[in-house]
Order: structure tokens, then C-alpha cells, then sequence
């Protein structure tokens, strides 16, 4: 006798990859996870390939959702590839080019805030402040300046009440 119940839901698996954007993620890297799915790692990394085509040469988050042996890609973007996406840096190839690129650019505060908003649900701040203190504090670590001033600085005038974020979430 036949199960009673019907088909049974589909089940829908989900991978978080770490990839260059518009490179084809190794097939050896996606094949012990994908390939027990039934999923051939080839057509998975062509589809990352396609979807990570606007943060080419940026290291991004991929969520990777498969449903009934179908892949489906979506970019998670981190506060970092925001950041270097701001900086309008031409892209390098990873392969040939410079090794320990210096991001020593200057994004506007205009920039910090438009990032801070996108990562804004990641954040684990109370206020907006908190979110763009925290961007403040990424654009340290990479190297930029913002408006011209170290973050370090930008970070001590947000802690004075300089910048007012009343209204924005």
C-alpha cells in the first residue's frame, strides 16, 4: 500500500558560501555539498557566477536555497563589500593583480549612512547611530577615511551629537 498523506513537502536546503563575485565558485568546493542533493556543483557555480556579477572582484556572501534539485541564488551583502563598493575601486584581477591592496579612499557620510541602512536588520544596535558607528568602525579596518576625517574621529563627533539621525531607520 501506497503512504497515506500524498507527496511529501518539498524540503528546501540552505548553504552559505563565501565567494569572489562574478567567479565560478571550484566544483570541488561545491561538490560533498551539493552533490548528495542530486544537484550538479557545475550548474551551481555557473548560477553563483551570474548572481555575484555586480560585486565582481568582492568577496561576497552567497545564500545558496535548493528546492526540488533546483538551485537558487541570492547575494548577502556584508558591511565590508558595502564599503569597498562605495570606494568605486576599479576592479583587480585576484589572480595576476597587486597582493595587500591598500583601500586608502574617502566615501562621503552620505555613503556611511546608505550602508548602514542596508545592513540596518544585521545590526544588533538599539539606534540608527549604533548601526553607522559600526560601519564607522569597518571603514577603520579597511583603511578609508570618511569626508576627509580618520573614522576614529567621524566615530567621536557621532558620540558628541554632531550628525543628527533623528527619523532614519
Amino acid at each position: 500500500m501506497p503512504p497515506k498523506g500524498g507527496a511529501p513537502e518539498p524540503e528546501a536546503k540552505i548553504f552559505y558560501l563565501r565567494c569572489t563575485g562574478g567567479e565560478s565558485a571550484p566544483a570541488a568546493v561545491l561538490a560533498p555539498k551539493v552533490g548528495s542533493l542530486g544537484v550538479p556543483p557545475k550548474k551551481v557555480g555557473d548560477d553563483i557566477m551570474n548572481s555575484t556579477m555586480d560585486w565582481k572582484g568582492l568577496r561576497v556572501m552567497v545564500k545558496l536555497t535548493i528546492i526540488n534539485r533546483q538551485p537558487s541564488c541570492e547575494v548577502i551583502p556584508t558591511a565590508s563589500a558595502l564599503i569597498l563598493r562605495a570606494l568605486k575601486e576599479p576592479v583587480r584581477d585576484r589572480k595576476k593583480g597587486p597582493k595587500d591592496i591598500v583601500h586608502d579612499g574617502n566615501i562621503t557620510m552620505d555613503d556611511v549612512k546608505e550602508v548602514a541602512r542596508e545592513m540596518r536588520p544585521k545590526s544588533m544596535a538599539r539606534e540608527f547611530a549604533g548601526t553607522v558607528k559600526e560601519i564607522l568602525g569597518t571603514c577603520f579596518s579597511i583603511g578609508c577615511t570618511v569626508d576627509g576625517k580618520a573614522p576614529r574621529d567621524v566615530i567621536a563627533e557621532v558620540n558628541e551629537g554632531v550628525y543628527d539621525f533623528d527619523g532614519e531607520e
